[in-house]
């Protein structure tokens, strides 16, 4: 009897999109619908979700269009239901992904930690609304920062991405997926309302300018591979599918590279050792950031998603003022820049965060100014932005310190 994974096609070997699954040309759509777009270009032919404000949007687009490239969507009883449907159309050898907001993103943490132990690349839109609980549903914020690198339980590493437009929803889409298989690391893209409900232009290029990082086949034939194969240089193993002949042990108990699990601190500290160094080796890859006008720079303005839109006003006055302010406008969160921000921290004055949370990534920035320069932190609990007067005044601050 066919599978549902054996119904979809499956397009993980090519080295570019499929043209079927590319919608060339100049279009006008919210961030929701680009960032459906983006996934469906770089390959993803699943989707398993559950609606809530504000992100139902990718998953309504991607009903709608899978259909159109051999593709499905479920939609589930519940968020944690559809965080582990999308693992398991993973291991079956689709590219697949979920979008949620706020309480159903907290739903998702287990199965988030689950994705980090057990090393299945997929990808969760976060469209980033008022908290705590049911909070302001229609309204945006950036209070989910934290947890999406620490929400589940246990340590684990993994990768955040952060867009800013309806066109940055499409691009870091498709690099969400394509990191997603580089690294086989779950991958987080967290929108947030403001940039979800965006309407604007959007330009999609051609399916063969559209770069797709394959899945690792295994080296081995069947009947020889287990779930974890040969691990390269850069640490990360290859990857069966479920159906190919393979023999594929999957659990999220700490385990050896058959997957079989090993109940011992020396299994742990190998295992989880080589999750965080497969990140940690790639620090200047995952370094994701927008500068602009950083040197000679004495204030850094640090932001992300809709707050950097309203950030760059603030920027525009305080240069007409004469004050040499730059940007660090963050596309990837996770792995946190570190590097990146020592460096700056050297020679600026201060660092200027504005965020729609109570002070979350600001933390970070703070960490690793490291006392060399002052971090000023703008929380705003969200529902609205910023204003842009307000940042200026916290630029015009650090100019002085």
């Amino acid at each position: 009897m066919a599978t549902i994974a054996d119904s979809i096609k499956t397009h993980t070997k090519l080295e570019h999109a499929d043209q079927r699954a590319v919608l060339t040309g100049t279009h006008f759509m919210n961030g929701d619908a680009a960032a459906c777009e983006g996934a469906l270009a770089a390959g993803a032919r699943f989707a398993a979700g559950y609606p809530i404000t504000p992100s139902t949007e990718i998953v309504e687009r991607f009903a709608s269009r899978a259909p159109q490239v051999g593709g499905l969507f479920i939609q589930m009883e519940d968020e944690l239901a559809a965080s582990i449907t999308l693992q398991g159309m993973v291991w079956a050898g689709q590219k697949s992904f979920t979008s949620t907001s706020g309480p159903g993103f907290s739903l998702m943490m287990e199965h988030i930690g689950y994705a980090a132990m057990t090393e299945t690349p997929c990808v969760f839109f976060n469209v980033q609304r008022g908290g705590p609980s049911t909070g302001l549903p229609t309204l945006p914020a950036q209070g989910d920062m934290m947890q999406a690198r620490f929400g589940s339980h246990g340590d684990y590493s993994l990768i955040a991405l952060v867009p800013n437009s309806p066109q940055e929803c499409f691009w870091l889409a498709v690099k969400a997926f394509n990191l997603a298989e580089q690294f086989r690391v779950p991958v987080m893209v967290m929108m947030d309302e403001c940039v979800g409900h965006m309407t604007e232009k959007v330009v999609i290029p051609k399916a063969e300018e559209i770069e797709i990082f394959p899945r690792r086949a295994p080296s081995k034939p069947p009947g020889e591979f287990l779930a974890y194969g040969e691990i390269g240089e850069d640490l990360v193993p290859e990857m069966a599918s479920a159906g190919e002949g393979y023999k594929i042990y999957v659990t999220g108990m700490t385990h050896d590279k058959r997957g079989y699990p090993l109940g011992n601190a020396e299994a742990q500290r190998i295992l989880v050792g080589r999750q965080f160094e497969k990140l940690r080796r790639a620090e200047a890859e995952l370094t994701l950031i927008d500068e602009d006008h950083m040197d000679d720079a004495d204030v850094a303005v640090v932001s992300y998603g809709i707050t950097s839109r309203v950030a760059e006003r603030a920027i525009q006055l305080a240069r007409a003022k004469g004050i040499k302010v730059g940007r660090m406008r963050l596309q990837g969160v996770w792995p946190f820049p570190e590097k990146r921000f020592r460096e700056v921290a050297q020679r600026i004055k201060a660092f200027v965060a504005p965020e729609l949370n109570m002070g979350q990534v600001v933390l970070e920035v703070e960490r690793c100014a490291g006392g060399h320069c002052r971090t000023i932190a703008l929380p705003h609990a969200g529902g609205t932005v910023h204003r842009p007067l307000d940042i200026l005044a916290a630029i015009e601050k650090g100019a002085q310190a």
